[in-house]
């Protein structure tokens, strides 16, 4: 076991003017499993990366370990070559037979190590690469995201696998996974870096009960803040109304009055004054005190979905379908029975390549495919779709809004809320993160009025606290869905039903 010790750490990119990463501090073990988790954009990737050395930083890290990444780099042209050439790219000092070792506890068959990479699905990539990721020794291993576009099978391997390893950062806004995998939470807050023991359940857990009582403190400092202010305020009051009798008065109304008086009145005018003074002061502390307190504080503030009502109630109705493309000799599935009814949140589930992509298509109207049996889409259906591809997004978010008839306003208020900072908005959006892409995505379709919101893996890279949020959101307004998502605590919080594809 060694350390790995990391102090004031800073760092922004050549190009941008943004800090990223500001004086972040933390020691960790080398033997733990553990989760690194934070909003989009707060820096999780790039920590990774200065990890391994890839840019120049401000202040420190010391360790005497070295680290591996997951994933590895796939160059085009690797795509023609079998995973066992790769692997003298990927990790130089691993063999085969170490390989196949990993690959046997991750459930997969050898042979597919010497199979064209190309000829892989992504759940076969994933574990190929994670099974030559734990081949070595003595490294500290750096996993970014292992399950984005993996269905849950997959998910539930990899989970598996994983559980039974140690001595790893894990990159992932799986909540399921985080529960199942790690011991150790690395969380970069809003302003903060905090370690603690445990899974991402009993960091929220704690979260939450900090967060509560952070809450309670304010509103306590905010309530003596006020009283401090109004006592001062009439203080003062007094004070300068004390003070202003001291110079001129009436002699027939005030005839007993003697020179002694105006002494008289300036002590007790000073008097006055310094009680404000010491009013003041502790208004300052109080203050003091209250800073910080919510400056890491999560609130998963509330989105407005504008969903319109069908005028039936079945929007969608599939008998006995059947399904494939025009070119392909094989349907994808047979025989598929469901009905999407008004205020349904239907779940696609079913392993990649099974077709749940393609039953999107054909709802929308794909003339690529054809079907038997019977595919019935209500007459006039508004339909609010998100794709799972984000690679077609680009130039500023102005244009996008312009090009889509959206509201811009409403459209920049939501990615705010979704914690799209603003600074982003003056960017092309091929400069964007996968994350940030993706919830431009959804923003679009939330402010879109539809009767059926189609969601093709939105939660592609996006973060825990903004997949709660988007959770909130529709429980609250009961849009009517189809979904193909893998998250299982997603899918067992939004769901209505299930369709085995």
């Amino acid at each position: 076991m060694a350390q790995l010790q990391v102090s004031n750490l800073t760092f922004s990119y050549d190009d941008s003017p943004d800090i990223v990463l500001e004086n972040v501090s933390f020691n960790i073990d080398t033997d733990w499993k553990l989760g690194l988790i934070g909003r989009n954009g707060k820096g999780k990737t790039t920590l990774l990366s200065l990890l391994l050395g890839k840019y120049e930083y401000e202040g420190s890290i010391t360790t005497s370990t070295a680290f591996d990444y997951f994933p590895y780099q796939v160059k085009p042209e690797d795509l023609e070559k079998t995973a066992d050439e790769l692997i003298e790219a990927w990790k130089p000092l691993v063999e085969s037979w170490q390989v196949m070792i990993e690959l046997n506890q991750i459930e997969m068959d050898a042979e597919l190590l010497y199979r064209p990479f190309k000829t892989l699905s992504n759940g076969e990539r994933t574990r190929i690469m994670l099974a030559v990721l734990f081949a070595g020794d003595n490294e500290f291993l750096l996993i970014d995201e292992p399950t984005n576009h993996l269905d849950i099978h997959a998910r539930e391997i990899v989970k598996k696998y994983l559980s039974s390893k140690k001595g790893f950062i894990l990159v992932s806004h799986d909540r399921d996974l985080l529960d199942a995998v790690c011991n150790h939470m690395l969380v970069l807050n809003r302003q903060t870096v905090e370690v603690q023991t445990g899974n991402f359940t009993s960091w929220w857990e704690n979260k939450e009960r900090s967060d509560s009582f952070a809450r309670a403190e304010n509103e306590k400092h905010l309530k003596e803040i006020g009283k401090l202010k109004a006592t001062a305020d009439r203080s003062k009051r007094w004070a300068d109304k004390n003070e202003s009798t001291k110079i001129g008065y009436d002699p027939i109304k005030e005839h007993d009055r003697s020179i002694s008086t105006r002494a008289y009145i300036g002590a007790k005018t000073k008097k006055m004054q310094s009680r404000v003074s010491n009013f003041e002061k502790r208004i300052d502390r109080e203050i003091e005190e209250k800073e910080g307190l919510l400056q890491d504080i999560e609130d998963v503030s509330d989105l407005k979905l504008t969903p319109m009502r069908y005028h039936k109630d079945v929007l969608i109705n599939v008998r006995n379908l059947s399904l494939r493309y025009k070119e392909a000799e094989r349907y994808l599935f047979e025989e598929l029975r469901f009905q999407v009814k008004n205020g349904d949140r239907l779940i696609l589930s079913g392993r990649n390549g099974c077709g749940k992509s393609s039953i999107i298509s054909a709802i929308r109207g794909n003339d690529e495919l054809i079907t038997e049996g019977t595919l019935e889409v209500g007459a006039g259906l508004k339909i609010s779709y998100i794709n799972q591809d984000t690679s077609f997004l680009s130039g500023t978010l102005r244009d996008f809004a312009e090009n889509r008839g959206l509201d811009e306003t409403l459209l920049f208020t939501v990615l705010r809320n979704l914690d799209v900072g603003r600074e982003a908005f003056n960017k092309n959006m091929e400069d964007y993160s996968e994350g940030q892409k993706k919830k431009v995505l959804i923003a679009a379709s939330l402010i879109t009025p539809a009767h059926l919101y189609i969601w093709d893996e939105p939660l592609n890279y996006i973060d825990v606290f903004s997949r709660m949020q988007i959770e909130k959101l529709i429980l609250e307004f009961k849009p009517t869905m189809i979904l193909v998502e893998h998250d299982v605590r997603f899918q067992e919080k939004v769901g209505t039903t299930v369709v085995k594809v």
